[in-house]
């Protein structure tokens, strides 16, 4: 299995250690057909992008477009800040945009006072290994599923990780609207048996590196043990062997 595209990777303008350059250059150097830099969103309070940086961020893109021979994507790993689907982005920011990522963090600016429990109540009872009530899962699923309902989400990032949904029912919306699930190489988010249920929805993939560092883009190892476990079907994920994904965003901003 070789990786073909990382469509999610971080610079320092958000919580990564290398400049948009050097993930590019990292990126064409193992051979990668595309690279994607894709910030945490405008919401997080310690670890996004500020939207005053865009501007700059946006220009260091394309120097190193003009540096190396691949496409680099601008995109942006969205926070869904509340059960409504309310994400990052609006359509005033899609011009500036390639790729359109979505997941739940904690430490960002929720929509609500009630939406906090999407990411800290996870993140509690993940800390306390104590199960999470049906009415946290309900909740947090329609969190997932209004964001990908309500804006055109090309991948839907680490489902599951720290903030616990029903992922199968989770899986069939991206079914449904054409976005990408992810698989995280860099963090465990589903389970072997949520993994082998949501790929029986016939849902497609992609795996990312989640890359905070140069060195980490491209890399799928802890994915690839997990698909060792798992009977799946590697001609479901769009972004291996020569695939490339066709994203729900630049098809959507076509129409605009």
């Amino acid at each position: 299995m070789k990786l073909t595209a990382d469509y999610h990777t971080h610079t320092v303008y958000s919580d990564g250690k290398s400049t948009v350059l050097e993930n590019a250059l990292r990126a064409e150097e193992i051979g990668l057909s595309a690279i994607a830099i894709t910030e945490h969103g405008y919401s997080h309070r310690c670890r996004g992008i500020k939207r005053k940086e865009t501007k700059k961020w946006l220009n260091e893109i394309e120097e190193a477009r003009s540096r190396v021979s691949i496409p680099v994507l601008a995109g942006m790993e969205c926070n869904i800040r509340g059960v409504s689907g309310l994400v990052d982005l609006t359509p005033d920011d899609y011009e500036n945009f390639d790729v359109f990522l979505a997941g739940i963090h904690i430490f960002i600016r929720y929509e609500r006072t009630s939406d906090t429990k999407l990411g800290w109540r996870g993140w509690i009872k993940h800390g306390f290994h104590t199960k999470p009530s049906r009415a946290y899962i309900d909740y947090t699923t329609r969190a997932y599923i209004n964001a990908i309902e309500k804006n055109p989400v090309d991948i839907l990032t680490h489902l599951n990780y720290l903030a616990f949904a029903d992922a199968v029912e989770v899986a069939k919306c991206c079914r449904d609207h054409g976005t990408y699930l992810e698989l995280n190489s860099k963090k465990q988010h589903l389970s072997d048996e949520e993994l082998f249920a949501v790929a029986q929805t016939g849902v497609r993939f992609v795996i990312d590196s989640d890359a905070h560092s140069p060195s980490r883009i491209g890399d799928t190892k802890l994915v690839e043990e997990q698909l060792a476990r798992v009977e799946f079907p590697l001609d479901r994920i769009d972004n291996i062997d020569g695939r490339t994904p066709s994203f729900r965003f630049a098809e959507y901003k076509k129409h605009l």
